[in-house]
């Protein structure tokens, strides 16, 4: 039988506009209803980033409520994660709607260059998120920039601050930080398994690396794939994505040619070690 893979939609994103692609979703309302057409495209993890009405990213914990509400109401199951990353947002702020306990939130556990910033992630507030998420039963996402952020995750194991399971995803294409290079993935895939060898794992490919990363992803048996309209707002070079629903039936497509299916919210959470709905 196909294996069940975590699909997993990251649905709006800091960095792209409407005037990119007018699909994008920046109101509460707007994510839901994207959110909802990728859960029923297969998508079984969602993860949320929103927007001030200026299309500016915010951390406002009342529009992270708004979302998470309606993604629970009209997304049975569906596992919830909140972005927790810092482009365009103030660093204090960024763990302020962890109370809110969504079942998952994503960790960055150290800084790297991103395409005309530091994207900073100092050991103190990597600590202090850490805190957050296991005060509120949150599982971490840890977002692997960079061969040494692996390490930073094990600390925060070793710590305690964190289970000896976590879920991890390579971010790979994201300019003058890690390249888009499957040997790449293969050295990173082995130190995690050399360091932290019960983790979970994914890969995010961003831009036009998307579904070439997805592929790798999928040739090497990983827990799931991610797809959306943050990493990539287009289908081919000349022609912009419908919506996150489209992207998602790419990546279960995709899966399929690797005996591979996408996984029932039931499947996902037993996968990523989620608690039950």
């Amino acid at each position: 039988m196909a294996r069940p893979v975590v699909i997993a939609v990251a649905i709006t994103g800091s960095v792209p506009r409407k005037k990119d692609n007018p699909a994008l979703p920046v109101t509460p309302a707007e994510q839901i209803e994207s959110t909802h057409e990728a859960f029923e495209a297969g998508a079984s993890l969602v993860h949320i980033h929103v927007r001030n009405p200026d299309e500016s990213s915010s951390s406002d914990p009342k529009l992270f409520a708004q979302v998470q509400e309606g993604i629970n109401k009209h997304c049975p199951g569906m596992i919830v994660q909140f972005s927790t990353g810092g482009r365009g947002r103030d660093q204090a702020a960024r763990g302020s709607s962890l109370y809110l306990k969504p079942e998952m939130a994503s960790l960055s556990t150290g800084s790297v260059n991103f395409p005309t910033i530091v994207y900073e992630n100092a050991p103190a507030l990597v600590w202090d998120l850490a805190s957050k998420m296991k005060e509120n039963d949150i599982r971490p996402e840890i977002e692997i920039f960079d061969l040494s952020h692996i390490h930073a995750a094990k600390r925060l194991i070793d710590e305690g601050l964190m289970h000896s399971r976590p879920h991890v995803q390579f971010v790979m294409g994201v300019k003058n930080a890690m390249p888009a290079d499957e040997h790449l993935l293969d050295i990173l895939l082995a130190e995690l398994k050399r360091v932290i060898p019960a983790a979970t794992w994914t890969a995010a490919g961003i831009g036009r690396f998307q579904s070439e990363v997805m592929r790798w992803v999928l040739e090497r048996g990983a827990d799931g794939v991610r797809t959306g309209l943050e990493d990539n707002i287009r289908v081919t070079k000349d022609r912009l994505a419908s919506g996150n629903a489209e992207l998602v039936k790419i990546a279960a497509d995709l899966c399929a040619k690797y005996d591979a299916r996408p996984a029932t919210v039931a499947e996902a959470r037993e996968a990523l070690a989620i608690r039950t709905a």
